[in-house]
């Protein structure tokens, strides 16, 4: 009997992706995927240590199946991503019903333990798999894709920027790029299955490139991809501001199959809080390039990040941070409350902003940029506009959903020949996070 895999994700895209090679290892290991816990010979959870509410998640997660591990003793659980790499034997020592801790360094090493397990080999209590690995980027891995119409696809791995209030470089190393070649290759397959669009995935992906022997930056990363025939859109995260190049900004405007959305994290309008993130700019600078971005893309949709809360942050602080909402009027934002994580540099700033002042000023914030985006998305009322069709709605069976270049999602009705289709939609209804359209 085929045995079962069940795996849970926490986090960002970046750990979606990983989830993808995961599944993918397994499946190659003759495991098959189920939604069910109780059905699963082998459970995994990916974590995330960005913030504290992923990891909140995780930890009442992996309590949950330590009844499910006492009533199926053979069932196995694994601990993968960044919380991984960072608690190591801790958690080991906390959770004893634990059997394999890899870090986002080292998913290849799942194979091994596959391997072992069927072996009916005993309790892991070793963490080798929890070293950083500078060959990683390197490696082909199985991928087990969710969907067949949109596809992650990374391009380096690590961070060199020390923002300080992010793990990153702990937990996922220093920035490595991947080889173009290796990119490439694989966008070139992911068409020839049939999928129509990519996104590349970086922690700072303007940086791509400074790295390899064979060098290549980002503009031209994305000018091969480009080449691709039958790939119709390409997308990619994340952007540093710092980076951001007007090369790449050329190039954005000059490739058609490049969407015109960039997500670019501000973090906070302060100059003084940028200062004590180690952000490397300042608000003007950030500003200044947000003006060359639409002047050369006059519709492009741009979103960002805010922190609020972060240590030393005054009223004076949190104000500049909402002019700088009212002024450059972002199609979207992510917010959050600052969290605080170990070995990180904030953790050790003084002036640490109470949980009540935190959340007061995170509510005002998504409450003027709800007000923002949804004047934003009136504005597109009567226009028509191409869409990615991927697939049946998820809040309406009897509607199709797609993305429009800019990256808002639309929903219609349509014939389920059109998914994997470029189609035009005239929209009639914008809604807070949606749009409503009719195919033309």
């Amino acid at each position: 009997m085929t045995k079962k895999f069940h795996i849970y994700t926490f986090g960002c895209q970046m750990n979606v992706h990983d989830s993808e090679k995961i599944a993918g290892i397994l499946s190659v290991s003759d495991y098959e995927f189920t939604d069910s816990t109780k059905k699963a010979d082998v459970i995994v959870l990916n974590t995330c240590n960005i913030r504290q509410k992923a990891e909140q998640k995780f930890y009442s997660e992996l309590g949950r199946l330590e009844k499910i591990k006492k009533d199926k003793p053979a069932l196995r659980i694994a601990v993968a991503g960044c919380i991984a790499q960072q608690k190591g034997d801790v958690l080991f020592n906390r959770f004893p019903y634990v059997d394999f801790i890899f870090g986002p360094d080292n998913i290849d090493s799942l194979q091994t333990w596959i391997k072992d397990i069927t072996q009916n080999t005993g309790h892991v209590t070793q963490t080798t798999a929890l070293r950083h690995n500078p060959e990683y980027h390197t490696k082909i891995l199985p991928v087990s894709r969710e969907g067949r119409i949109r596809a992650w696809v990374s391009i380096m791995y690590g961070c060199d920027n020390y923002c300080a209030y992010c793990v990153v470089p702990y937990t996922r190393g220093r920035e490595r790029s991947r080889p173009w070649n290796d990119v490439y290759k694989e966008v070139n397959s992911l068409v020839m299955e049939g999928f129509k669009e990519v996104t590349l995935l970086g922690q700072n992906v303007n940086s791509y490139g400074k790295n390899l022997q064979d060098y290549m930056d980002f503009p031209d990363l994305l000018k091969i991809i480009h080449e691709i025939e039958g790939l119709q859109r390409i997308r990619f995260v994340t952007s540093h501001p710092r980076d951001l190049s007007e090369k790449l900004i050329d190039t954005m405007r000059n490739l058609p199959k490049i969407c015109n959305h960039i997500h670019l994290p501000l973090q906070s309008g302060s100059d003084n809080i940028l200062s004590l993130m180690n952000r490397g700019y300042v608000y003007k600078v950030y500003k200044d390039k947000i003006d060359i971005l639409r002047t050369a893309i006059p519709d492009i949709a741009i979103t960002t990040d805010i922190i609020t809360g972060f240590p030393g942050e005054t009223e004076a602080d949190f104000q500049s941070t909402i002019n700088a909402l009212t002024d450059i009027k972002f199609d979207g934002i992510f917010a959050f409350k600052y969290s605080k994580r170990s070995d990180t540099k904030a953790l050790y700033l003084p002036d640490h902003v109470d949980e009540n002042i935190v959340s007061r000023r995170l509510a005002e914030i998504l409450k003027i940029q709800e007000i923002i985006t949804y004047k934003k998305n009136k504005l597109l009322e009567g226009k028509t506009i191409e869409v990615l069709v991927e697939g049946i709605s998820e809040t309406n069976s009897d509607k199709l959903t797609g993305r429009t270049s800019s990256n808002k999602i639309v929903n219609f009705c349509g014939n389920e020949k059109d998914i994997g289709r470029l189609v035009r939609i005239n929209i009639t209804e914008a809604k807070q996070h949606s749009l409503f359209g009719e195919i033309i």
